[in-house]
């Protein structure tokens, strides 16, 4: 097998999951009257049907490792289109080199035989110009070009610091005019006024496109465009502070789950800071501002993981260490520890085929943001 070619290696795409293809309900069913991670999933799967069914809650997705490269890009399409999602938090690697690269016309490989035994040395795929990700193979001369087209997106941005929800609203717009029939995330975000935040932006595509924009515009005497995270957090705590209810979708940990969790402390201190500029406004006739009402904690919350929780990792810390923070409520959370390529595809068909997401009132959050934007100008 080591005679295999570039070409032989770059033949086989991943094809995505389709959720609607499947009725995972009945499997559900028999998970429930089952035990340890089956019975979470089954209790995963009730809550994040009584999540859509609430039409007070904001339903926070959380994305965290290889996804898209590994097929789930279809079903998380059908979530967004479907109105199941408002708000989505992610690493930059499934939204810029895994979504927005496939949206770009490319595609992830199947490699042959497996990570535990490779048929083909990671020496050689270096020499092919081959990227793996674990049993899944990508062009880097195709990476590259994401890589430059991110520098092309950048470059059309104000020269001023941007949240990297801006930015995905931008390659949202950029794929919009120039790959309209993409079955993409970032797309369907878009159209739909799905704001996505990417805390760390830079660690992926985009960092390389930043860095070759803001080397261009210095070489050229140009002002540049910045990363602003701390505007992601204020943008997503300003969208808790405007939503009755929040619930969370989390696969994976790490920023991404933290993120997500942190929003209603920062809430909180929001609020905390509007009601004493309040009351330092008091009028002479002491009439007051009325007391906002108190910042609920994230009241569903249900996430897929492979993390222990022991050895103190941020993915694996628990839901109801949460409560202690103020971050989730325990009423109706759920661990489930499988890996997410696994339990996603089961859990998303599951609630898609309950349909207890239909008549969900649309948010449109992205637009909403720039709407405030446009109004503190």
């Amino acid at each position: 097998m080591s005679d295999l070619t570039r070409r032989d290696l770059l033949s086989r795409p991943v094809e995505h999951v389709d959720i609607r293809a499947f009725d995972a309900r009945p499997v559900i069913d028999q998970y429930r009257r089952t035990a340890i991670q089956t019975r979470n999933l089954a209790r995963a799967a009730d809550i994040c049907s009584e999540m859509l069914a609430d039409r007070d809650c904001t339903v926070i997705l959380t994305l965290a490792g290889s996804l898209v490269s590994a097929g789930l890009k279809k079903a998380l399409v059908t979530l967004i289109d479907s109105g199941m999602v408002d708000v989505v938090v992610s690493t930059g690697a499934n939204m810029v080199d895994q979504d927005f690269f496939e949206a770009l016309g490319f595609r992830h490989y199947m490699a042959p035989g497996s990570p535990e035994h490779p048929v083909v040395p990671d020496e050689r795929l270096r020499e092919l110009a081959i990227d793996r990700i674990y049993d899944t193979y990508i062009d880097e001369n195709e990476l590259r070009v994401c890589d430059r087209t991110m520098k092309r997106i950048f470059d059309r941005l104000p020269a001023r610091a941007s949240s990297s929800r801006e930015v995905l609203t931008e390659m949202g717009r950029f794929l919009d005019r120039t790959h309209p029939d993409a079955e993409s995330v970032v797309l369907s975000a878009y159209r739909q006024g799905i704001p996505i935040f990417v805390p760390a932006l830079s660690d992926s595509s985009a960092g390389f496109g930043i860095v070759l924009h803001q080397a261009s515009a210095s070489r050229e005497g140009r002002k540049s465009v910045s990363l602003d995270s701390g505007k992601d957090f204020l943008e997503l705590a300003r969208i808790k502070l405007a939503s009755r209810a929040s619930g969370l979708l989390m696969l994976g940990g790490g920023v991404p789950k933290n993120f997500a969790q942190d929003i209603v402390v920062a809430a909180e201190m929001l609020q905390e800071d509007d009601a004493a500029s309040a009351r330092a406004r008091v009028s002479e006739d002491g009439t007051g501002a009325a007391t906002p009402p108190e910042v609920s904690m994230h009241r569903y919350a249900v996430q897929l993981t492979v993390a222990d929780s022991r050895d103190g990792a941020l993915s694996g810390s628990t839901l109801r260490e949460a409560m202690s923070w103020g971050k989730v409520d325990t009423a109706r959370e759920q661990m489930v520890f499988c890996e997410a390529t696994l339990g996603f595809s089961l859990l998303a068909s599951d609630a898609w085929h309950r349909r207890a997401w239909e008549g969900r009132p649309e948010r449109r959050f992205a637009e909403w943001l720039e709407e405030q934007a446009g109004a503190t100008m």
